[in-house]
């Protein structure tokens, strides 16, 4: 399996480079590849350290209005707005994870919700959030004062190469020793302290990092997109990030980025799916589905509970495992 991955890996960066040539839509690839980067980022907390944290829609729309501000208020240029988007998530993981890391399980999990209510709220009430209506018209500007990001097709391959990097970011770090340490920790923590680690200093370094790559996505989605909502610092974007690393399978590194697939095209492609249903089956309800996609999507993550355990590619890496070994 570890010889396949590179493999595997190499295709689907060539696909994600021939993408606008094959008739896919750069901007809702964008936005996919924008999502599959925040549940990586969460799943290094989730799968490898074993902390469930309800905050991190903090750190991704925190870093979202941040960011569309300084490009939009300040005329800051398209990398000023990632690096700033990065250091206020991992300012943020910062002071989250003072507060919250020496805690467990429901109580790390209520802290980490509460501490994001409070970004919340403040983003309802600021007045260089739009409120309700949001940060709109926030400009793409020019990559290094040089390269027009108004193309979609230059964005496009902006994106592919910032979440590349991050993604070798993060499969760096699982694979170090200090991800070998947050893998012991997750394991048997106990051991781990008798060991000498200091767990709580590496449970911290890697709230931080995950908060910062979930800015670093915050912050990249509000370039593509050219707005930042309540709906991105909303408790509900915590849940939907949850979502994608259980359905794709946690402690996996391409898990969240399948998990992150499906969860935003039931979202955005529901409708057309049902309709397509519709026309082939002759049964009119299906047009229907597309208002039904919490529902949806609460069904599939129901399956892959009882079905699914450790999620789509943790199954089918088990599978091949057995496949490879000569078993059942």
């Amino acid at each position: 399996m570890k010889k396949l991955a590179p493999v595997a890996y190499g295709l689907l960066l060539l696909a994600l480079l021939a993408a606008p040539f094959l008739g896919a839509y750069p901007v809702f690839v964008m936005k996919l590849l924008c999502f599959a980067l925040f549940a990586a980022a969460f799943n290094l907390l989730l799968g490898y350290t074993g902390l469930l944290s309800f905050g991190h829609a903090a750190f991704f729309g925190g870093s979202a209005y941040a960011a569309g501000y300084a490009m939009k208020a300040w005329g800051a240029t398209p990398e000023i707005g990632l690096l700033l988007g990065t250091a206020v998530g991992a300012l943020l993981g910062m002071g989250f994870g003072l507060l919250a890391i020496r805690r467990q399980g429901i109580y790390f999990a209520m802290i980490t919700l509460a501490l994001a209510q409070m970004v919340f709220f403040a983003a309802v009430q600021a007045p260089f959030t739009g409120g309700e209506d949001g940060l709109q018209g926030v400009p793409r500007g020019r990559l290094f004062g040089l390269i027009d990001l108004s193309n979609d097709l230059t964005m496009y391959y902006l994106v592919v190469a910032v979440v590349v990097a991050a993604f070798a970011l993060i499969a760096r770090s699982v694979h170090s020793p200090f991800g070998q340490v947050l893998k012991g920790i997750k394991e048997n923590e106990p051991r781990a302290v008798s060991l000498g680690y200091d767990t709580h200093r590496f449970k911290l370094l890697a709230f931080v990092l995950s908060a910062a790559l979930s800015g670093l996505a915050g912050a990249l989605k509000t370039l593509v997109l050219g707005f930042a909502t309540l709906s991105d610092v909303h408790w509900t974007a915590s849940g939907g990030v949850i979502l994608m690393t259980l359905v794709g399978g946690m402690g996996t590194l391409s898990g969240p980025l399948v998990g992150s697939a499906v969860v935003v095209l039931l979202e955005n492609k529901l409708g057309e799916i049902g309709a397509g249903i519709a026309s082939f089956t002759g049964l009119a309800w299906f047009n229907t589905l597309g208002e039904s996609v919490t529902m949806v999507t609460g069904l599939i993550f129901v399956i892959c509970v009882l079905a699914f355990r450790r999620g789509v590619m943790g199954e089918a890496q088990a599978l091949a495992t057995r496949w490879m070994r000569g078993g059942r």
